[in-house]
């Protein structure tokens, strides 16, 4: 896949099926629109399946906010290598582009990309104050040379899937439920980092930590269950998303990571920390001893749930 961080100053020359949006977090209401993107790459030989979005959502550089993602621009490209796509066009939210007139938006874009095929959901917005729709898209269709596919939401429990519900659901740690509307398990990646060795020294329960990126949504503070993949392998866990409160200290938010039956050194490795299910809030205990049992119990805890995940694979 080619990663392309410009704005218009970029030409494909090949014929390319188009699909636009935010694309935060690579959900199951995404699903139809690679469908139909990788159906009509193998009808049609030479078509390659093309992903427009933007550097940062639009919503928060309007309203100078810094909103916090469900998936962070270098997971969404291993994400949408993953799915297909042959270009990933991550296009900088400049004042040009926010002002943009929609048609102008359509004919820069078909131009630039060789547009023959766009597909789009329903609720998908562009130009100026958002006045470009699909119905803009179908309208001007004919005059440009390409044809439009708008797909329908796919629907949970009589919700449609969306960043926004998946979101909702990770902030309330159901990570059951927003995994299910991922379709798969909801993510941290990072470099394993030094930490202060508190695991193992002092609580005799060896950790792995990551420090996610500041953009990064994290679910409520607490421990979950979880798996790790790194260097090749997947570890059961338990994780603590938090600051230690028992510990002490100016610590910032963190990802602390027990795994079960590795006692390797993996600093400077990069991990994936996968979230299964929420086990418990964080919280100040009177003691270490206090905490430490805490701990044996979520790890007893941990291995059980992870193990009759496996089995139900």
């Amino acid at each position: 896949m080619e990663y392309i961080k410009q704005s218009f100053n970029f030409k494909i020359e090949e014929p390319t099926v188009l699909s636009l949006g935010k694309f935060d977090g690579l959900h199951r209401g995404h699903e139809l629109l690679m469908r139909y993107m990788a159906e009509k790459k193998t009808a049609l030989d030479g078509l390659k399946a093309v992903v427009f979005t933007f550097d940062v959502p639009p919503q928060g550089k309007l309203h100078k906010t810094r909103p916090q993602v469900l998936t962070t621009n270098a997971e969404k490209v291993k994400l949408f290598e993953g799915v297909g796509v042959d270009y990933l066009i991550e296009c900088p939210f400049t004042e040009e582009i926010r002002c943009m007139e929609p048609e102008d938006f359509i004919r820069k874009t078909v131009k630039s990309l060789n547009v023959k095929y766009l597909v789009v959901g329903k609720d998908f917005h562009f130009g100026h104050n958002r006045r470009g729709d699909y119905q803009m898209l179908q309208s001007f269709a004919g005059f440009y040379g390409y044809e439009v596919r708008v797909v329908d939401k796919m629907q949970k429990d009589g919700r449609d899937i969306s960043s926004t519900f998946v979101r909702e659901e990770i902030s309330r740690g159901n990570i059951e439920l927003a995994n299910e509307l991922l379709g798969y398990e909801f993510f941290v990646e990072g470099r394993i980092l030094h930490g202060k060795h508190m695991g193992n020294a002092v609580l005799g329960i060896p950790t792995i930590n990551l420090l996610p990126p500041e953009e990064k949504l994290l679910p409520p503070l607490g421990v979950y269950v979880t798996v790790t993949e790194c260097q090749g392998s997947s570890y059961g866990g338990i994780t603590n998303v938090g600051r230690k409160p028992t510990i002490g200290g100016n610590f910032p938010i963190g990802v602390e990571t027990h795994l079960f039956d590795v006692s390797k050194d993996l600093y400077g490795e990069e991990a994936k920390v996968r979230f299964l299910s929420h086990v418990r809030p964080e919280q100040k205990f009177r003691s270490l001893d206090s905490l430490i049992s805490q701990m044996k119990q979520d790890i007893q805890y941990g291995r059980a749930y992870y193990e009759n995940t496996r089995r139900l694979r």
